[in-house]
């Protein structure tokens, strides 16, 4: 919880729309100390994802075709992109990239290096889970339990925005792809997902030296999506995040899907 009654603490609300928020999310994943090892001397592996895009971009130091880094997302329904739309999973060797499918890099994969693998949702207790539209388990069938069996790091951006109520662990056994009846677009099992999570709170102490808590979710208009954080700290460090996060808020484009 905030802190109370200390003077030398500084406040300051800000409101971080969709794009905002993923930029902030991909930059503290940049910034972990195990993603910097993984990019100088191993191998980091970035699936796709609408959060992982913005990673991609930060971990290359240039823009990418983001609306084609993905497979399952959430509009209009639950859907996901054509195979033949899909931009290659990003694979980094010693910091360059190779044109490697996961399937190629799995050998490889050891302690030491990372996966980023985001997530559809985050529960109370900080577990997250991913939706899963392929009988096989897609990403996370492939390569998330082979990667946990050799002491990979996982590394989980996720946002605020994709808090829950419920508990992954009550909710996994409820779900599977033959189990539900009805569904708004395709149907889902739930994948209790382990690792490293950054959400917009770990990104702002990893950026800022700044505690934030989430204080809502959703808006309209243009802020629909939104997550608002209170940020507490220093007055230099607050007020230095404050100007950063309400700049990004202005000027980063909402994610979109091809």
């Amino acid at each position: 919880m905030p802190k109370d009654g200390n003077a030398t603490e500084r406040r300051a609300i800000v409101v971080l729309p969709p794009g905002a928020a993923r930029r902030l999310i991909a930059r503290g994943v940049a910034r972990l100390p195990e993603v910097g090892r993984a990019r100088e001397g191993g191998l980091v592996v970035v699936a796709l994802g609408t959060t992982n895009a913005y990673v991609a971009e930060e971990l290359l130091g240039r823009p990418i075709e983001r609306e084609r880094f993905c497979a399952g997302y959430i509009g209009e329904a639950l859907s996901w992109l054509p195979p033949e739309r899909q931009a290659p999973p990003l694979v980094l060797r010693k910091g360059e990239p190779v044109d490697l499918s996961l399937d190629e890099v799995l050998p490889d994969l050891g302690a030491g290096d990372v996966v980023i693998k985001g997530a559809n949702v985050l529960d109370p207790s900080g577990a997250c889970g991913v939706f899963m539209a392929s009988p096989a388990g897609g990403t996370v069938g492939r390569l998330i339990a082979p990667a946990l069996a050799r002491g990979v790091e996982i590394v989980i951006p996720v946002s605020c925005a994709k808090a829950i109520h419920g508990f992954v662990s009550d909710l996994a056994p409820e779900l599977g792809i033959g189990r539900v009846a009805h569904v708004t677009g395709g149907p889902v099992g739930l994948f209790p997902l382990v690792g490293k999570v950054v959400t917009e709170l770990e990104a702002i102490a990893l950026l800022y030296g700044v505690h934030a808590h989430h204080l809502a979710t959703g808006g309209v208009g243009p802020g629909a999506g939104s997550v608002t954080l209170l940020l507490v700290g220093a007055e230099a460090d607050v007020q230095q995040a404050f100007a950063d996060l309400s700049s990004l808020a202005r000027t980063e484009a909402p994610p979109r899907v091809e």
